[in-house]
């Protein structure tokens, strides 16, 4: 008799466990599926979330992780990555104003001067995306060596985003296809640049750009 009672607690002790197994594995094959159940995320650093396999978006902790290094790290290849991170959570309007609160858009903006054309191009793409944002296009700051990238002979991925650049800040300026206003603003900064003779001229000597693409962008823009 006890032998037979024993052998019934294991068995019973067997089915509970094998229940259990299954349940953990049901949830865990959900979560891999996006199914429904807690999705557990590890902590990553700010290198993990420039690796392409984070497609989440990211909040502020983690965006103020990855403008720390940004700022902090020469490897070009990881500068490259932080960009394109940062420039596809701009796209977001959230983050368009966390980036702005913790102070990215001048650490972006500077990269516009790296000499490696890879990340000068990131740079100017996470500057359109935050340049949605009218508060962030008071931010954003460039010397007179930022028109510049508005020259003929600049390589055309380089001037295409340039003038994504500017077609965005013209957008949130304009009402019914015409600016509402003449915009006036300190010198030095983004917009007196935009606005100003030199860059009227730079946009009048590209509508006769060789590229169409270039040559379309250029049209959208209002004539000076």
């Amino acid at each position: 008799m006890g032998g037979a009672r024993d052998a019934g607690w294991v068995a019973a002790g067997l089915l509970l466990g094998a229940g259990a197994c299954y349940c953990l594995y049901r949830l865990t094959r959900a979560q891999r599926r996006g199914g429904p159940g807690l999705r557990l995320r590890p902590s990553r650093s700010a290198e993990d979330l420039t690796n392409g396999s984070y497609d989440d978006v990211l909040n502020a902790e983690q965006l103020q992780k990855l403008l720390y290094l940004l700022e902090l790290t020469e490897d070009t290849s990881i500068i490259e990555r932080a960009l394109v991170t940062l420039g596809n959570n701009a796209a977001f309007s959230t983050n368009q104003v966390i980036i702005r609160e913790l102070g990215g858009i001048p650490i972006v903006g500077s990269k516009i001067k790296d000499p490696n054309f890879s990340i000068k191009e990131k740079a100017l793409n996470a500057l359109s995306n935050l340049s949605v944002n009218v508060e962030n296009q008071i931010k954003i700051k460039v010397d007179s060596s930022f028109l510049s990238l508005y020259d003929g002979h600049v390589a055309k991925e380089i001037l295409l985003r340039a003038l994504t650049l500017f077609q965005n800040i013209n957008n949130c300026l304009k009402k019914e296809g015409h600016l509402t206003i003449q915009p006036t603003f300190t010198q030095g900064s983004l917009f007196s640049l935009l606005y100003g003779e030199e860059c009227a001229q730079k946009m009048r000597a590209l509508v006769n750009h060789p590229d169409a693409d270039v040559k379309e962008k250029v049209t959208i823009i209002p004539k000076f």
